[in-house]
């Protein structure tokens, strides 16, 4: 990995200027923080590079199978000749009720199985070609091996028989039943994973189309973000997205960098304060030079740490595709030695009878679907409980997980600023009392502190104590007169005096004062979930060593791991979660990453699982491979027992659908002749069907306990 721009590093930037003290009450609106004002509709994502974006992790034996089609849609095509093949061909040599047999309705059924080879079997062979390539035959080879024998010895059957008079089984119905079980595997397969959505698109959404650049005469230009230089001046209205990275010459606001950075709170921002493209302007007006555009900006340098992650193969093994590179070489080697050895014992037609079973025998029907229907039944699973499976690899990586990195702010804690406890500190008021006051000099301000006092209040039922006025005290906070009384709520820093309270760790207190005494104080900060830590007790129960990051600041870091018991990492930028993850994966760790911002989606990308919160940024979600539909954390639980149940599952199904290979191969290869048992190619037909049905019964027996 390249060395990124040191602007990345939220690090850089000062956070720690977060003051009560410092806040306009009066001019503050929590709406206008709202990710969701962003018009979406009209931003340029043309400039983009998805080049290169791996979108199909967890296809079967690691290819991209979209390269060479639709599954869904060559499936849907094919099925009208595959019908059509199994009505007008006898099923091992037999006319069973259901089918039609006409004159010349083996050469109906030749032409027939010709186009469906030609059309339905490309993606095969196609896929075949591609292992070849990479010199590691697998699934695709097995059935590319098993449709075209059964395709061309049929075709011969059926010539023989207009040629020579003799009569020649064909196994037309084997070969369509093959390629269109096969078909609808992978079409369940890639349904089940879902399209990977486009990460960098997302990213590109975070930037408005357009900026407000000011000219020397102060005019005001509307010019293209993708043509803004260094050196130019933006202007950012109250409310606005920031265009692109800079430092601010005029203004003041509240910038909320929360989707960026993981800071939960919004930052005041003043002259010479950096700002970064993508973050969420407050109620104040920025005029900001910009100071980097393009590749060196910080969206556009997670979006590179989004694509190396993404472009990094997965340490994991995909289990199918070793059985069936497996089978491909056992099948084609004990077929050659059938061929060779009957040749010697008997004649060339017994030879290439033996021959031919041999390599029907191997056609995958179960293999084939012993992951995709075990994954179908999960991805149902799961959604009932608000996980949704894009990437299926996933869930046997988690079974041998050794950490879980876990983001704060909007993951493990709620993300939104909540009054955490109410404080009397003089004998003359109760907290009923102290709370209401609070409330009442807080009602006028659309501040999200000051709302989150009111909403406290009136949670409780508490009514706001009426104030005649409220001014706003410069560099303290506020005041106002009520009931006579005159009454302060200011910073710690402003009362100056100790006071003797606990104060939860990386809270933000306010002390309420009158005439100079303290009569109360409320500390306010970002809440745990309830689940939070529930979720710990989980980890660390399957061995799983939990590890907080967060881009929050070092007081608010150490205050939420104290009370979960974990070890965690402070102000950590994008770069440095990925590093984070890349360290302890090349320490042969098997590394799950939980998160739901900008920030995280890199270290998303490159961890062995992706589990994003739902309630997150589109490009968390698009970087993961689990996302919890309803942002509780709560809900890894139930994720690590779908994991370990349904890699359980595939385990049992890939020995259903493989092991009958195993044993009917050498046997379709005439090794029991001698003692007079040989396996015909209507028995190991029969062999095949039960092995399919035997997959997709254990299937759907995949459970989860109830909550």
């Amino acid at each position: 990995m390249n060395k990124k721009d040191n602007n990345l590093k939220d690090g850089n930037m000062d956070h720690s200027k977060m003051d009560h003290s410092n806040m306009d009450h009066g001019k503050m609106n929590h709406s206008n923080m709202d990710q969701g004002n962003m018009d979406h509709s009209k931003m340029d994502h043309s400039k983009m590079d998805h080049s290169n974006m791996d979108h199909d992790r967890g296809a079967m034996g690691g290819h991209a199978h979209h390269h060479h089609g639709s599954f869904k849609e060559i499936f849907l095509k094919s099925l009208p000749l595959g019908i059509a093949i199994l009505f007008i061909t006898p099923l091992m040599d037999i006319q069973w009720p259901f089918q039609i047999i006409f004159p010349y309705a083996d050469v109906v059924a030749a032409v027939l199985a010709t186009i469906l080879y030609l059309y339905g079997g490309k993606p095969f062979y196609m896929g075949a070609k591609d292992e070849f390539m990479s010199k590691a035959p697998g699934m695709m080879s097995l059935i590319t091996l098993g449709i075209t024998v059964s395709y061309v010895y049929s075709v011969y059957a059926v010539a023989a028989r207009y040629v020579t008079g003799e009569h020649v089984m064909d196994f037309f119905f084997e070969f369509a039943t093959l390629l269109l079980i096969m078909l609808l595997g992978h079409w369940i397969e890639m349904k089940a994973l879902g399209e990977a959505g486009d990460a960098q698109k997302a990213l590109a959404e975070l930037l408005p189309k357009d900026a407000h650049v000011v000219l020397e005469d102060d005019s005001i230009e509307t010019r293209p973000v993708s043509e803004l230089q260094v050196g130019d001046v933006i202007r950012v209205q109250a409310g606005e997205n920031v265009p692109a990275d800079g430092i601010i010459i005029r203004g003041e606001s509240r910038v909320n960098e929360a989707l960026l950075t993981g800071e939960s709170k919004p930052i005041e921002k003043n002259v010479k304060d950096q700002v970064i493209g993508g973050s969420t302007n407050g109620s104040g007006v920025l005029y900001v030079e910009v100071t980097e555009t393009g590749d060196k900006s910080f969206i556009s340098q997670v979006q590179t740490l989004i694509s190396q992650a993404q472009s990094q193969p997965s340490r994991a093994e995909n289990v199918a595709h070793k059985v069936a590179s497996w089978l491909f070489y056992i099948a084609v080697v004990v077929a050659l030695i059938a061929l060779v050895a009957w040749m010697i014992i008997a004649d060339l037609p017994t030879a290439v009878i033996f021959t031919v079973t041999t390599l029907v025998i191997a056609c995958p029907h179960a293999l084939g679907l012993a992951i995709p229907l075990v994954v179908s039944r999960s991805t149902s699973l799961g959604a009932s409980r608000g996980l949704l499976v894009k990437n299926r690899e996933a869930l046997e990586l988690t079974t041998k997980a050794d950490v879980m990195v876990l983001d704060k702010t909007g993951t493990l804690t709620t993300g939104e600023f909540k009054v955490l406890d109410v404080t009397v500190l003089s004998d003359k008021y109760s907290e009923e009392e102290i709370t209401g006051l609070l409330a009442g000099i807080e009602a006028g301000s659309s501040h999200p502190i000051a709302q989150s006092i009111v909403n406290h209040a009136e949670a409780k039922g508490i009514k706001s104590v009426s104030f005649d006025s409220i001014e706003i005290v410069s560099g303290a906070g506020i005041e106002g007169e009520a009931n006579g009384h005159h009454y302060q709520l200011i910073s710690q820093k402003a009362y100056g005096k100790a006071l003797r309270m606990d104060i939860p760790k990386g809270a933000t207190l306010s002390i309420l004062v009158e005439n100079n005494e303290a009569i109360g104080a409320v500390a306010l900060g970002d809440e745990l979930k309830e689940t939070s830590r529930n979720l710990i007790e989980v980890l660390k129960k399957y061995g799983i060593e939990p590890l907080m990051a967060t881009g929050d600041n070092e007081e608010a870091a150490q205050g939420v791991a104290e009370v979960l018991g974990i070890q965690y990492q402070a102000n950590q930028s994008p770069e440095d979660k990925y590093k984070l993850v890349e360290s302890m994966k090349n320490q042969n760790k098997t590394v799950i990453m939980v998160g739901d911002g900008v920030n995280d989606a890199p270290s998303l990308a490159l961890a062995d699982v992706g589990i994003a919160i739902g309630a997150g940024t589109q490009v968390a979600l698009d970087s993961a491979d689990i996302i919890l539909t309803q942002s509780d954390p709560g809900d890894i639980e139930s994720f690590i027992e779908l994991a370990n149940k349904t890699t359980r599952k595939m385990k049992q199904n890939l020995v259903w659908g493989a092991g009958y290979n195993f044993i009917a191969i050498p046997i379709a290869a005439g090794l029991l002749a001698p003692i007079g048992i040989t396996l015909g190619p209507a028995f190991g037909a029969v062999l095949m069907s039960l092995s399919t049905v035997i997959v997709a019964i254990n299937a759907m027996l995949l459970r989860l306990d109830p909550k």
